[in-house]
C-alpha cells in the first residue's frame, strides 16, 4: 500500500503535490480528455506546465493571495488546472455548477467578490457577460474553447492560451517565481470555497484547507486503496465536494488516472471505452442506468426478455444468500457489464443522496461492487463507507478511520437521533458567515441535520433529513425519501414527492420518465404531443398505478400511498424544486404546488392547472391541463384524464 500520509507530509497543498508528482513521475499519464473523438493524454509534466502558466498569468494580471477565482464549465483538464493554479498564487477557488442560473451565479460571484472567472466556452461566457452590472468586481473572463468567440469585443475577455503565454513570459523575466509562490502555500490556508448542497435559497460557502482535504483523502485511501494503475472517469460536477475529493485530492495523492468525457451526451460511450476500475455516481445516475437497462429489455425479443428475467431472478436470489450466481453471469450479467463499461470495476460508490435498496441490489446482483458512502461538504465529503466484505444496502457503512468520531445525539426510544460528527480535517467555517459556522458546530461536533442510528452490526443507518421526517395525523412516522426511492426504482418514474405530514394518509406527486414512457407510448400507438400531454394519458396513468401498487405491496399499511397524480412537468433545479445534487426542496414544493396538494387531500378527482413554465433559455410556455387523481384505496381512478 502507498504511504499516503507520507506524501501529504511532503506536500500539503495541491500545487506542492502536483509539483512533486511532476518531478518524480513526469512522463506518466495523469489525465485524459476525449476531444473530437480521440483521447488526448496529459502527463504529470503537462499538467504541471499548464498550472504553472495559468498561475503566473494571473500574477501578471495583478491577482494574488486572498482573491477569489471562479471556475465554471464541464469537467475538463483546464478546470482542474485552473483550480490548482488559483491555490498556487494563494487565492481561493470557487466552483460554479455549469447549469447555474443567472441569479445564483450573480449571488456567488458577488458574495465572493470574484475578480476572475475561468469559463469553458461561449455558452458560459454569454452567461457571465449578462451579469456584468451585477458582478462589479469581475475584471477578467478567461475562456478555454475559442469557437464562436471572434464576434465578441469585451476588454474582460482573455483566451486561456493567451493567459498561459503571459505566464510563460513572466517566468522568463522572473526565474524561480513559481516555486517561491508554491513554497509559500500552506496546508491550513483556505484554498477552496465549496458550495453546500443545502435546501436554502442561497448555498453557503464552506472554507476548505487543501492540506485537510489531502489528509482526509489519505484516510479514505487507507480504507479503500487506489493507485497509479486505477482509472477514474470524472462525470459528476466538479464543484461538488466528492468530485473535488476524487478528481483532485485522490487524483493527486494516489495518482490514479482521471479521464474526462467529450460531452455529457457521450458519457456512457466514453465511459465504456475507458472501462474504469473505479466509479462514483450520484443516485440519479445509477437510477438512470438501471431504468435504461430495463427500457432496453422492453424493446428486446421475447427470448432476451426471458433470459433477462431468469438471470435477474437467479442473481438476486444468490445475492440474498451473500453469493454471486455463475449461471446469471453466463446468461445475462457478463454481457450487461460489458455493454455498460463495468468489466474492470474493482470498486464502485454512490453518494450525495440516498439510493433506493432495490436499485442498489440490482447492481450488486449484476456483479458491480457497489458501496454507499455518506458525508457532508463541511466534513470534506464522505467519512463512512461499506467495508468490501460487509455491504448492506440499508446502511451507509462504518467510519473510514479511527480518527473519525460519529455519534447519534438525543436518540428516541428506537435509538434514532441526529447524526453528529467530528474529525481532525473538517472545514474552517463558512465564508463571511461566522454566525452560521457557530450554529452548525457544537463543541467541535458538526450537526449533520440527518436522522439515523447504528444497527446491530455497528453500521450507520441514515433515514432522512430530520426536518423531512414526517408523521401522519394518526401518529405513524414515515420517511418520504425512503418511499420515493422505492418508487424511482421503476423505469417509468423519474422523480417523486411523497406527502402526508399531518395528514390522515400518504399521497404522491410523480414525474414520469419521459424518455422511456414516450418510447413505450409510441410502441403502443398512443398519440401525444408534449410531456404534459403524455402525462395526462389514461394508459400512462394505468401503467403508473400498477407501479405504485407494486411498491405499496412492499410497505407497511400505514406507509402505503393512498392517492397519487402525475405532474404536468419534471421537477427542475432551475425552478428551485431540486438542489444541484437532485435533492427535493420540500418547502419549495409545498409552497409552489399548494393548490394541487390541497386538491389531493380535499378529495378532488380532478385538479385544473393553468400556469406558465419558464425554460433555461428564457422562453415560457403556458400549460393548461387537468390532473387526474388516482385513488388506490378504492382501487380505481376518480376520473379520466382530460383530453
Amino acid at each position: 500500500m502507498m504511504d499516503y500520509a507520507g506524501r501529504v507530509a511532503a506536500a500539503d497543498t495541491f500545487p506542492k503535490l502536483l509539483r512533486l508528482n511532476a518531478r518524480e513521475f513526469g512522463e506518466q499519464i495523469a489525465l485524459r480528455e476525449k476531444s473530437l473523438g480521440l483521447w488526448r493524454v496529459f502527463t504529470w509534466a503537462d499538467y504541471q506546465s499548464r498550472v504553472h502558466d495559468f498561475a503566473l498569468g494571473m500574477i501578471e494580471l495583478g491577482l494574488g493571495r486572498g482573491d477569489v477565482i471562479g471556475i465554471i464549465g464541464d469537467n475538463r483538464p483546464d478546470w482542474v488546472s485552473a483550480e490548482i493554479a488559483t491555490h498556487a498564487i494563494g487565492a481561493m477557488s470557487l466552483g460554479l455548477y455549469r447549469d447555474v442560473l443567472d441569479e445564483e451565479a450573480a449571488y456567488l460571484l458577488t458574495y465572493g467578490e470574484a475578480k476572475l472567472v475561468f469559463a469553458e466556452d461561449e455558452e458560459q461566457v454569454d452567461k457571465l457577460l449578462l451579469l456584468a452590472e451585477r458582478v462589479p468586481n469581475l475584471k477578467h473572463i478567461v475562456y478555454s474553447d475559442p469557437r464562436g468567440m471572434r464576434k465578441y469585443d469585451d476588454p474582460r475577455l482573455l483566451p486561456a492560451d493567451t493567459l498561459a503565454a503571459m505566464g510563460r513570459a513572466r517566468a522568463a523575466r522572473e526565474p524561480g517565481i513559481y516555486d517561491r509562490l508554491v513554497d509559500a502555500t500552506g496546508g491550513e490556508d483556505v484554498a477552496i470555497l465549496c458550495t453546500t448542497s443545502g435546501t436554502t435559497a442561497h448555498p453557503k460557502l464552506a472554507m476548505l484547507a487543501a492540506g485537510r482535504v489531502l489528509k482526509h483523502c489519505a484516510t479514505y485511501l487507507s480504507f479503500d486503496p487506489k493507485g497509479p494503475d486505477d482509472e477514474y472517469v470524472s462525470v459528476l460536477p466538479l464543484p461538488w465536494i466528492m468530485e473535488q475529493v476524487y478528481a483532485l485530492g485522490k487524483g493527486l495523492l494516489c495518482r490514479m488516472k482521471v479521464n474526462f468525457v467529450e460531452e455529457p451526451d457521450t458519457m456512457m460511450n466514453d465511459f465504456r471505452e475507458i472501462a474504469p476500475t473505479f466509479v462514483l455516481f450520484a443516485p440519479r445516475v445509477w437510477e438512470g442506468i438501471a431504468a435504461d437497462v430495463r427500457a432496453r429489455v422492453m424493446d428486446a425479443s421475447p427470448l432476451k426478455q426471458r433470459l433477462y428475467e431468469t438471470g435477474m431472478k437467479a442473481g438476486l436470489a444468490a445475492l440474498a444468500e451473500g453469493k454471486h450466481s455463475a449461471f446469471a453471469d453466463a446468461v445475462l450479467f457478463r454481457a450487461l457489464r460489458d455493454r455498460l463499461g463495468f468489466t474492470r470495476l474493482r470498486s464502485a460508490a454512490t453518494g450525495g443522496a440516498a439510493l433506493g435498496p432495490d436499485t442498489f441490489k440490482f447492481f450488486r446482483a449484476m456483479g458491480v461492487p457497489l458501496r454507499t458512502l455518506y458525508g457532508q461538504t463541511e466534513l470534506l465529503g464522505a467519512y463512512t463507507l461499506h467495508r468490501a466484505d460487509a455491504v448492506d444496502p440499508d446502511t451507509t457503512g462504518v467510519a473510514m478511520g479511527a480518527e473519525i468520531e460519529i455519534k447519534v445525539e438525543n436518540p428516541d426510544v428506537q435509538g434514532i437521533g441526529e447524526i453528529v460528527v467530528r474529525h481532525p480535517n473538517m472545514y474552517l467555517g463558512y465564508y463571511k458567515n461566522e454566525e452560521a459556522s457557530k450554529a452548525d458546530m457544537q463543541d467541535g461536533w458538526m450537526q449533520s441535520g440527518d436522522a439515523g442510528y447504528f444497527n446491530a452490526a455497528g453500521q450507520l443507518v441514515v433515514i432522512d433529513r430530520i426536518k423531512d421526517l414526517a408523521e401522519t395525523s394518526h401518529g405513524e412516522k414515515f420517511s418520504p425519501q425512503y418511499i420515493e426511492n422505492k418508487l424511482k426504482f421503476s423505469p417509468y418514474v423519474a422523480e417523486a414527492v411523497v406527502l402526508g405530514a399531518g395528514r390522515d394518509r400518504l399521497a404522491a406527486m410523480i414525474c414520469i420518465r419521459y424518455s422511456i414512457i414516450s418510447k413505450w407510448a409510441e410502441k403502443k400507438r398512443i398519440g401525444f404531443t408534449t410531456y404534459s400531454d403524455l402525462a395526462s394519458r389514461p394508459e400512462v396513468y394505468e401503467m403508473l398505478r400498477s407501479e405504485v401498487e407494486s411498491v405499496n405491496a412492499t410497505l407497511p399499511p400505514a406507509q402505503r400511498i393512498a392517492r397519487f397524480l402525475l405532474l404536468y412537468k419534471e421537477l427542475d433545479a432551475d425552478d428551485g424544486e431540486l438542489t444541484r445534487t437532485r435533492k427535493v426542496r420540500r418547502s419549495v414544493i409545498n409552497e409552489k404546488y399548494a393548490d394541487i396538494i390541497d386538491g389531493i387531500y380535499g378529495g378532488r378527482s380532478e385538479i385544473p392547472v393553468d400556469t406558465q413554465i419558464q425554460f433555461q433559455d428564457g422562453t415560457t410556455q403556458r400549460i393548461r391541463t387537468t390532473l387526474k387523481v388516482v385513488d388506490l384505496a378504492s382501487g380505481h381512478a376518480h376520473a379520466e384524464a382530460a383530453e
